[in-house]
């Protein structure tokens, strides 16, 4: 698939599940990889506490998670905060709580229908430390030097180029500034027929790469102190009953299923 393909099935995909406001229909969607879970469920599972979750607008929490970068990230309050691929606003309006009115966080997603969705979710709360803004991870449109903290949720996975992104990333961090990702990444390459498939690269399956080369692009962009924690398969084994399991379980050598090849990880990194 070519760069500007990928872009754009995955712009039509997002902006469909936004439009939907369908619980379950995305990445790390609660049938696809993470079992099959209620979207508050599979938060709580991921870390997010029932504080966490209380007062958000009905359908901000889509179920498109594999972690928790808001916890992970250790969040101060007079912290400026980016999310990489923002989505309804889930983790944006959950960090907006941990750094306060003296904080600011901005989302960055390049769907237009989930920046719409994720405006009208804050404007539901009055959160007035949060800003939305259309553009992609591998051209953030943010200034150099402006961040603290870089979070993002299950997303770089989808990016035909992700050394860019964490270029991007340590471009705009303040030095010192720090990174908190979840993600889903390999544990053994997929068979190309799965690579080139655009239903299994929307679902985060076909454009996840070797947790090495992960780790080697984000120093490679000049970020350091990168600590890694694998959670292990569970929370990318699926559900039978998912479609998306199903058509990828199909492309994989008999005996093997999607949980022997993708797996979730949380990952720090700082700015020298």
């Amino acid at each position: 698939m070519e760069e500007k393909d990928i872009r754009e099935a995955v712009r039509q995909g997002y902006g469909r599940i936004a439009k939907e406001a369908a619980p379950g229909s995305g990445c790390c969607t609660p049938s696809a990889c993470c079992g099959a879970q209620a979207p508050d469920a599979l938060a709580q599972k991921l870390g997010y506490e029932a504080e966490d979750l209380s007062g958000l607008p009905e359908g901000t929490n889509l179920g498109l998670s594999c972690g928790n970068p808001t916890a992970l990230a250790s969040l101060i309050p007079g912290e400026v905060v980016l999310d990489l691929g923002s989505g309804a606003g889930f983790d944006v309006l959950i960090a907006s709580r941990k750094v306060g009115p003296k904080g600011r966080v901005i989302g960055i997603d390049m769907t237009p229908e989930m920046i719409t969705k994720a405006r009208a979710n804050a404007d539901k709360v009055g959160a007035t430390n949060v800003e939305f803004r259309l553009g992609e991870i591998e051209n953030l449109p943010v200034a150099d030097g402006s961040v603290d903290v870089v979070i993002s949720n299950c997303v770089i996975n989808l990016s035909p180029d992700k050394a860019r992104v964490f270029r991007e990333i340590a471009r705009v961090l303040k030095p010192g500034g720090r990174v908190a990702v979840s993600d889903l990444v390999l544990l053994r390459p997929l068979p190309e027929e799965v690579r080139q498939d655009v239903v299994a690269y929307i679902g985060c399956v076909a454009g996840a790469v070797l947790v090495d080369e992960y780790v080697e692009h984000l120093r490679a962009a000049g970020l350091g102190e990168v600590t890694v924690d694998s959670k292990g398969n569970t929370d990318a084994v699926g559900d039978v009953q998912d479609p998306l399991y199903r058509r990828i379980l199909e492309k994989l050598p008999r005996g093997t299923s999607p949980g022997d090849f993708v797996t979730s990880i949380d990952v720090r990194a700082r700015k020298a």
